[in-house]
């Protein structure tokens, strides 16, 4: 994909800022019209169903791979020249942090770009949540909260400065990432015909999955003809969070894909939702649900930061080029998800049975 005509318009900040957003908005659009959402999915499992949350999350996944595995193949994007395979990766990050954001995400009743598309359709809870992960975030990147993660991040990382490719690692050959994620998207659809999915959200929940990969290609492009450095990066909600509310915080703001992609998943769920007629007003219930959230937004930003991405940013983003990280990332976030539901939400409903 050439962008050399498009730079003759836009500067490369600009052109880069753009790209995140249309990035954005397909995101946003399509996660709001198919509920994409990790943590429900996680929930689900847990209590012992594979319903239409595992296989929208299932679908999402799939397609992310498949597209991104398939670009891979065709020459539009590298994975090696990525941000996140360039770097080395932190195992005890990965494990610690996922842990931490799985059972954030159960408590704040949703992921980090969950949080993001329900608070475009006027959902309060979620804006308060959102606020404290990237306040937390932040804090985790650049604050306070910066040597607690540098160490613990430095106890166990990936040798030789990079990541790892998790399919060149095992051994397997070029296309097997392509195949997997065709088995899994084989499997998405039989869970998915199996509780009556209609064809309208198994289409969108391709495209949360095809915005990944989108957010790969164009930014892989970019960085092909740009005079500046250009970081090839996707979809995250971790580090993009930080740095849109720095973006509005400082005298001296910097354009770039990250700071596009979380105005563009607002935009287009708030377009999505108003197109349904589903915007409305939703505050917390009490005094309880509010300390859960919060509580849930604070182990989401500093775990998220740990990991290396979010739900989206690693589990998705990251499992979609195959980072061994990411892949760990996502597994302990599973974890942490199905271990607090099962301690806090099922143990108190028997409870009260």
């Amino acid at each position: 994909m050439d962008l050399t005509a498009l730079l003759e318009i836009f500067e490369e900040p600009q052109l880069a800022a753009l790209l995140g957003l249309l990035t954005g908005a397909v995101f946003g659009f399509s996660a709001e019209r198919s509920a994409f959402c990790l943590r429900a999915a996680t929930v689900e499992f847990a209590r012992g169903r594979l319903g239409e949350r595992m296989a929208v999350w299932l679908l999402t996944f799939s397609t992310a791979v498949i597209w991104v595995q398939g670009a891979e193949l065709l020459g539009l994007f590298r994975a090696e020249d990525s941000r996140m395979m360039a770097i080395a990766g932190s195992w005890s990050g990965a494990v610690i942090g996922g842990l931490m954001f799985g059972a954030g995400m159960v408590l704040a009743r949703g992921c980090s770009g969950r949080l993001l598309v329900l608070a475009a359709t006027g959902n309060l809870r979620s804006v308060v949540a959102g606020l404290i992960f990237a306040v937390v975030a932040q804090m985790a990147r650049h604050g306070w909260l910066s040597p607690a993660r540098q160490y613990l991040a430095g106890l166990w990382v990936t040798p030789g400065g990079r990541n790892v490719d998790l399919v060149s690692a095992i051994g397997l050959p070029d296309g097997a990432g392509l195949a997997l994620g065709v088995a899994v998207a084989l499997l998405s659809l039989w869970l998915s015909f199996r509780n009556g999915l209609g064809w309208p959200r198994l289409i969108f929940a391709s495209g949360v999955g095809f915005a990944v990969a989108l957010g790969w290609v164009l930014t892989f492009s970019l960085s092909q003809v740009a005079f500046e450095p250009v970081s090839v990066t996707s979809a995250s909600f971790s580090g993009p969070s930080a740095d849109t509310l720095m973006f509005f915080l400082s005298d001296s703001p910097a354009l770039d894909f990250d700071i596009g992609l979380v105005p563009g998943v607002f935009a287009g769920a708030l377009i999505s939702a108003a197109l349904k007629g589903s915007l409305r007003f939703q505050g917390f219930d009490g005094e309880s649900q509010m300390r859960r959230a919060m509580t849930g937004a604070v182990l989401m930003g500093f775990g998220a930061m740990l990991a290396g991405g979010c739900a989206i940013g690693a589990g998705v983003t990251g499992g979609s080029i195959f980072a061994a990280t990411a892949w760990v990332a996502l597994f302990c976030m599973w974890v942490g998800a199905v271990l607090t539901d099962f301690v806090v939400d099922q143990r108190a409903r028997l409870a009260t049975a």
